[in-house]
């Protein structure tokens, strides 16, 4: 059976001292053993009575019984641990003490009940009480000790008195009553206020060493002072911060003698020994809100702060603050300097360029000089990311070394590197030329990279100050200008800014920078041009187009910028990106429309498509079925055997393969049986007069049906009017049209109301033209 927990909710450790001070001092419970069987022979020897001297014995091997258990508790390797193990020792003492209590009581009333002797009532009542007066005080600490003795010697004491027949005896039995429950009471209340006494101290104790605990793992160091400025407390970590003797006793010393130690101590820098004495006295009087920084002999700063007390007194705290100026003088390294090179960024460079032009030092001149690495892209394409940081390191070593101690070189990011250089009165031209030259032979020579030999080369534009510009944006943006310049020129040369540069080059370049800006912050957007089945009426796939509205230029023709995006290779990065989306977006639709991607030649050589389409796929969720991939003819031109095999491993995927303006370019027939093709998008071109020319419609209808021939459906796209749609929805080997007829490319918003509306009944082929002119 498992014991119970005491009924009071004492801590553990008081509890188990409380059951420890029942077995302690086995004196006094071998003395009262004593006394009470000596007595219990005395009225044996005096009255003969045979069961006295039983008595007198009993009471002996108990007291000799309890005295072994007391011996018992106190040979014990540890105290009991838990409430349960302090519970059974508690019940094996009122068990002792309630025999032998009963044991007394019996021989109170035996001395009663079988003799009529004055002398012996008077023993046996004496001791009986005076024993449980005794003990009672002695175990009031337990309830159920003090209920239990009690009961046990005074229903025998009463019982004795009562079986004399005597009124004197009887009004004495009367008395006990209220005299053994004044004893209840009064151990009660004994017990109550030890208890709450010995709680509350417990309490404390254990607040204080919780307390203790806190303050001494602080990460700062803490102190108090009182309204006089004398010390009150601190914890360990101010005495090692300040460099005192940690758990000397300060109670009631003067902030100033604490001050005095700290001194001593050598941890303060003997300089500042002064000044800091000073104004830690002068925070601590009045109360100084802003933090007070000391520099320690070792290096290392603390920050001491004062917050004052509604007593008068003041709480000081104290932090190691230097890893956190080092941290914070490591971000404002990394905000002002590039992490890879060391050397300056754009932002540091800007502020030195713009100190340099304020302080017009009799009227010095400066170049910039834009120095940009050729073929950098191809190094990070073919050794890796890794292979072409280090080159960029050792770049950066280089033009170090090619330049004055009082010029400066930044790296703006990539492979861009600007050096500001003061020039010569007078031979401006020939310092800046000079530089650029030097740079460009510097660049050029051999990379020994990770057991790799690297060429590169380099180009550099130059704009110069104060004639090609007064601020530093403008003077950037002309030695940019005129790199594009030297770039255009056949790379590895310089240029100088000149005002009549060619305007189309610039332009360029900006287009260039938008087109990298563009993708940064995600200007680019995709539009969807339906294709539909001539049979059903609905769009059965919707082709990606991309659309790029520039926030000053509005939009800008595809045209215009997607040569300009494959020429500078971010191609690949746009591509992809139009892959997820597209992707993402068909999720949206019916279930029965695809979405058709174009894929530039550039993607085919420089990236893997086929990982390409499988993480659009897998991050969009969309079924392989549902998406159609559009090649040029160029894609074929390039490398047969690798593309071939890219292509049957998407055909394997599930995904469809069309062939896009068939019909322009190196069209040949031959493409329609060589490659794993699902479809063949024949070119506007083929429209051209075919309502009246018979040799058109012709050509259109051998193309289109030796397609479908082959297994492959057939799109003609361009469809512009009703004529042309009336002419192909003749002619049965064309399944599918595409064109301004039935809508040009319009946002996914608009894509979604359309292929509902066709689902609903709410929109056919017959009226697509109307549509068409209300999307426009």
């Amino acid at each position: 059976m498992r014991l119970r927990p005491p009924h009071e909710k004492l801590p553990l450790d008081i509890y188990v001292s409380t059951v420890e001070a029942l077995y302690s001092d086995a004196r006094s419970l071998y003395a009262g053993s004593i006394s009470a069987s000596v007595a219990a022979l005395v009225t044996w020897w005096k009255t003969g009575d045979w069961t006295l001297l039983a008595c007198a014995l009993v009471l002996a091997l108990i007291g000799f019984a309890r005295g072994r258990d007391m011996r018992a508790f106190a040979g014990q390797s540890e105290k009991p641990a838990s409430y349960e193990s302090a519970r059974r020792w508690e019940v094996r003492y009122i068990i002792g003490s309630a025999t032998y209590v009963a044991v007394l009581g019996i021989w109170c009333f035996l001395t009663f009940a079988r003799n009529s002797d004055a002398v012996v009532h008077l023993i046996s009542f004496s001791v009986v009480l005076g024993y449980m007066v005794g003990i009672t005080g002695r175990n009031f600490s337990s309830d159920q000790l003090v209920v239990t003795q009690t009961l046990c010697a005074a229903v025998p004491m009463i019982a004795g008195l009562m079986v004399q027949y005597d009124s004197y005896y009887a009004f004495l039995a009367l008395l006990l009553v209220p005299f053994f429950l004044s004893i209840r009471v009064i151990s009660s209340r004994l017990r109550g206020i030890l208890m709450n006494a010995v709680v509350a101290t417990h309490d404390i104790k254990s607040l204080a060493a919780q307390f203790d605990t806190a303050l001494n793992n602080m990460p700062h160091g803490l102190c108090m002072f009182d309204e006089r400025q004398k010390f009150v407390v601190a914890n360990s970590r101010f005495d090692e911060l300040l460099g005192l003797p940690e758990g000397e006793k300060r109670g009631g010393t003067p902030a100033h003698d604490l001050l005095l130690e700290c001194m001593r101590s050598g941890r303060m820098l003997p300089q500042a020994v002064g000044h800091f004495a000073a104004a830690f006295m002068e925070a601590l009087v009045a109360m100084r809100r802003e933090p007070l920084l000391v520099d320690r002999a070792d290096g290392r700063m603390l920050e001491l702060t004062f917050q004052p007390m509604e007593t008068g007194g003041c709480v000081v705290l104290v932090e190691d603050i230097t890893e956190r100026r080092s941290a914070e003088a490591k971000i404002e390294h990394l905000a002002r300097y590039d992490a890879l090179t060391g050397l300056p960024n754009r932002t540091s460079f800007t502020e030195q360029f713009e100190s340099a032009l304020a302080s017009r030092n009799m009227g010095t001149s400066r170049a910039v000089l834009f120095v940009d690495l050729d073929d950098f892209k191809q190094v990070n394409d073919t050794l890796g990311h890794s292979c072409g940081d280090a080159l960029l390191c050792e770049v950066a070593d280089r033009l170090r070394n090619a330049v004055r101690e009082i010029d400066l070189v930044a790296r703006f990011g990539g492979d861009e590197f600007v050096v500001l250089q003061t020039l010569r009165r007078g031979k401006e031209l020939k310092d800046a030329a000079t530089l650029a030259h030097r740079i460009i032979e510097t660049l050029s020579e051999i990379y020994d990279i990770d057991g790799h030999q690297i060429v590169v080369g380099a180009s550099v534009g130059i704009s110069l100050t104060p004639q090609d510009g007064a601020s530093v944006d403008q003077l950037l943006k002309n030695a940019d200008m005129a790199l594009y310049r030297a770039k255009a020129d056949g790379r590895g040369v310089s240029r100088f800014f000149e005002r009549d540069m060619d305007v189309k080059a610039q332009a360029r370049r900006t287009l260039e920078l938008d087109i990298r800006d563009a993708l940064a912050r995600g200007e680019f957007q995709l539009h969807y041009q339906p294709i539909v089945n001539l049979q059903s009426g609905r769009s059965t796939t919707c082709e990606a187009l991309l659309r790029w509205p520039h926030p000053t230029r509005g939009m800008i023709s595809p045209a215009e910028f997607i040569p300009v995006a494959e020429e500078m290779g971010l191609i690949v990065d746009i591509g992809a990106w139009v892959l997820r989306q597209a992707c993402s977006e068909c999720t949206k639709w019916p279930t029965d429309v695809s979405v058709a991607v174009n894929l530039s030649p550039i993607q085919f050589r420089r990236a893997n498509v086929e990982a390409l389409v499988r993480e659009a796929l897998a991050t969009s969720g969309l079924s392989p079925d549902r998406l159609e991939i559009e090649i040029t003819e160029t894609v074929l031109l390039q490398d047969t055997a690798a593309t071939r095999r890219t292509l049957r491993r998407l055909r394997n995927m599930g995904v469809r393969i069309a062939l896009d303006d068939f019909g322009t370019g190196y069209s040949s027939l031959s493409y329609l049986q060589a490659f794993p093709l699902s479809k063949v998008k024949i070119d506007r071109s083929f429209l051209l007069g075919v309502e009246a020319d018979r040799r058109a419609m012709k050509l259109l209808r051998g193309v289109a049906r030796l397609s479908v021939e082959l297994g492959m459906s057939v799109v003609v796209e361009g469809v512009e009017t009703q004529q042309q749609l009336a002419v192909l929805a003749a002619e049965k080997s064309v399944s599918e049209v595409q064109g301004f007829l039935f809508s040009p490319a319009i946002p996914s918003v608009d894509i979604r109301k359309r292929l509902v509306a066709e689902r609903e009944g709410l929109l056919s082929i017959q009226h697509a033209g109307s549509l068409s002119s209300n999307a426009a």
